[in-house]
């Protein structure tokens, strides 16, 4: 059969089996996970209705924060829904293309992903290290190029996953035990040699994840380097409490990144997959979630703007980077 050409060993679908081990609790499973997509999901959208229409949250740091929200929503809405199509009506059949698109979506979303809270950084850079020249540097164009870099970055390195997962022969089957079409989870179902997408992926993920890394971690060894030498401790205190959030931000979502990573190429054997299932999804769901309520809890000015919303016009801003 694998002597046959590749087209002829393209299944018309993929059946996704959920989460390996663990198929008589999917539905106890599936709460949770549908509870923190509520969350996301209204919590992100609030977060962009207010940013869009509170003048005081006209900056940059709320732009990049609401470009982030977008990416979030966006992100979970493209595995959680049908994830819960196969917990709770066992609806596990998903088409080849769909599955593929799904799959670029998921990675050029999470590259996206990283790409902001790498501008996000580099935001709280300025304003800390030049505040003085923080608007004329992060002026609206200069945001929009930088998203819109961002953005294509990601489009332009995840697209070759989807040509290399599509030329692959698909002769031990179509069941992909995972919630969602990852690329080496399709890509491991295949008969053909997948070393290919294996180090493109590899390349793709130093390019992304470890770039943003470092371009993250510089800026705040430079914060820290001009946070130490204020003078005053309520103004270090001041400058270190805009990075609070930011910070958590990052934590939230490198950690189960990391973990996934390394888990899916080299403790494949020692992890338990089910484990590796459940938290490659809340690699996905984890960040959307958290991230409205730390910058909800941890930034006054987004709490002034749910208050101003909810009593009208009470409540006065305070300006602040």
């Amino acid at each position: 059969m694998c002597g046959e050409n590749s087209s002829s060993l393209t299944p018309g679908f993929f059946i996704l089996n959920g989460i390996p081990g663990l198929e008589a609790a999917h539905t106890w499973i599936s709460l949770p996970f549908c509870f923190m997509y509520v969350i996301a999901v209204v919590g992100n959208c609030g977060l962009i209705y207010l940013i869009s229409h509170e003048d005081a949250l006209h900056r940059p740091m709320y732009y990049f924060l609401a470009l982030l929200s977008f990416t979030d929503v966006t992100l979970c809405t493209t595995t959680v829904p049908n994830m819960l199509c196969i917990f709770w009506f066992n609806l596990k059949e998903i088409d080849f293309d769909a599955c593929l698109a799904q799959m670029f979506f998921v990675h050029m979303l999470t590259g996206m992903e990283s790409g902001v809270l790498m501008l996000m950084a580099l935001d709280r850079y300025v304003a800390i290290c030049y505040p003085l020249r923080y608007s004329i540097i992060l002026t609206n164009p200069v945001i929009a190029k930088t998203g819109l870099a961002t953005f294509l970055r990601g489009v332009l390195l995840i697209i070759p996953f989807t040509f290399l997962t599509k030329r692959l022969p698909y002769c031990r089957g179509n069941f992909i035990p995972h919630t969602y079409c990852d690329h080496m989870s399709v890509a491991k179902v295949s008969c053909g040699n997948f070393k290919v997408n294996a180090v493109y992926g590899l390349m793709v993920a130093l390019l992304i994840g470890v770039f943003d890394i470092c371009c993250i971690s510089v800026s705040y060894a430079m914060i820290l380097r001009a946070v130490v030498s204020l003078s005053s401790a309520d103004a270090r205190h001041k400058a270190f409490s805009t990075c609070t959030s930011h910070i958590c931000a990052i934590v939230i979502t490198y950690v189960p990144a990391f973990f996934t990573f390394f888990a899916h190429r080299f403790g494949g054997h020692n992890i338990p997959h089910h484990i590796h299932i459940i938290v490659a999804n809340l690699y996905l769901l984890l960040p959307p979630t958290m991230n409205p309520i730390v910058y909800g809890v941890k930034t006054r000015q987004i709490r002034e703007g749910v208050f101003k919303c909810l009593l009208g016009d009470k409540v006065v801003f305070t300006q602040d980077k």
